[in-house]
């Protein structure tokens, strides 16, 4: 090849390399649009973690619907005693905030969690009602910072900063996306004085059905030492779920 043409070459490299290119919102857009299935039904087991080491473990029943792009979920925690009964409910909306309520045993009552009260606890996790809900891509801005390592996956590095501050707890995310399954494996979540409060690790993931599943999660808030890990034990995914499950009937009722 003479030098004429190796400069071609190069040049032509290059810019596809820049044609090809994805900046840090592209690279969300693509996360948001990974294939999920239409149904999930799962058995999961969630230890609370306590820094010391010691852990609470519970059991919960989940399903899930996507439906135009939409998701709802159902949860029933089945054990310990003191959260058995206890059904949550969560409906995203187009354009608005989540619709959200949790049925309690004790009071025979379902409440509905407002708006409000996005960055309280949910049951005791370290997990907000914020933080259990989807941002619209576009409600942040997104910056590629580059390629990283992380536990093993090649990962694009994306900070997020929300455009409306008022409308999220966190001052921004950074998130490592896994190149091959679009998932985001690492997140580390910084409070309003631009500390890191919690960091989320993907810790397995399998293929179910032709669909990439987060197996295990653990989330951890590393200013008090506490952590919480939501594992999958069962799952059945495209195996339809009556739209009778993600009423408020069925929460008041746990019955069909």
């Amino acid at each position: 090849m003479n030098a004429r043409k190796m400069l071609a070459a190069c040049a032509a490299l290059v810019m596809g390399a820049a044609v090809f290119a994805l900046d840090g919102r592209e690279i969300m857009q693509k996360v948001d649009d990974v294939a999920e299935p239409s149904y999930t039904h799962t058995l999961v087991k969630m230890d609370l973690i306590e820094a010391n080491g010691t852990t609470e473990s519970r059991v919960l029943e989940e399903w899930g619907r996507s439906k135009d792009g939409l998701a709802s979920v159902v949860m029933i925690f089945k054990s310990p005693a003191s959260v058995k009964d206890t059904r949550f409910l969560q409906i995203q909306n187009e354009g608005r905030d989540d619709d959200k309520w949790i049925y309690l045993p004790a009071l025979r009552s379902t409440r509905r969690i407002a708006s409000s009260e996005g960055s309280k606890s949910f049951m005791g996790t370290d997990a907000t009602y914020d933080d259990m809900s989807s941002r619209d891509v576009d409600a942040d801005t997104h910056t590629l910072l580059g390629d990283k390592s992380v536990n093993g996956y090649d990962c694009w590095e994306v900070k997020s900063e929300p455009k409306d501050t008022a409308s999220s707890q966190y001052l921004y995310r950074v998130s490592c996306i896994d190149k091959a399954t679009l998932l985001p494996v690492y997140t580390e979540m910084f409070d309003k004085k631009g500390n890191l409060v919690k960091v989320l690790t993907v810790e397995k993931i399998q293929n179910v059905g032709g669909y990439n599943i987060p197996m295990s999660n653990l989330l951890k808030n590393v200013q008090t030492g506490h952590s919480t890990r939501m594992a999958i034990t069962n799952i059945e995914v495209d195996k339809a779920v009556p739209d009778k499950v993600f009423t408020q009937n069925f929460l008041n009722t746990g019955r069909l």
